[in-house]
């Protein structure tokens, strides 16, 4: 009798790593991308990458450093509620 092995159990992301933003007004000639996401440090500690501008361009970059991978998802998640209460929506 042979018996069946189950697939590799997969973990869920519990926590976002990555968020984009849009916020198109028209009537204000107003074409803006937010864009978060978290990558680790070559020293064990984890980066906040932000990039905006405009939606066509390259924007601008500027890097968060934080000490663990936890201290940058708290980071994220306060920009995140940062950006949608200036009108920012999901991309």
């Amino acid at each position: 009798m042979t018996r069946k092995r189950r697939p590799a159990a997969s973990q869920i992301n519990l926590f976002p790593v990555s968020a984009h933003f849009r916020r198109i007004r028209p009537e204000k000639n107003e074409w803006r991308f937010y864009s978060l996401s978290i990558q680790p440090e070559l020293f064990g500690g984890a980066v906040l990458v932000r990039q905006w501008g405009r939606i066509g361009t390259r924007g601008t970059q500027r890097l968060d450093l934080h000490p663990d991978e936890g201290a940058a998802v708290n980071a994220l998640a306060d920009q995140v509620v940062i950006r949608r209460r200036r009108g920012y929506t999901a991309a």
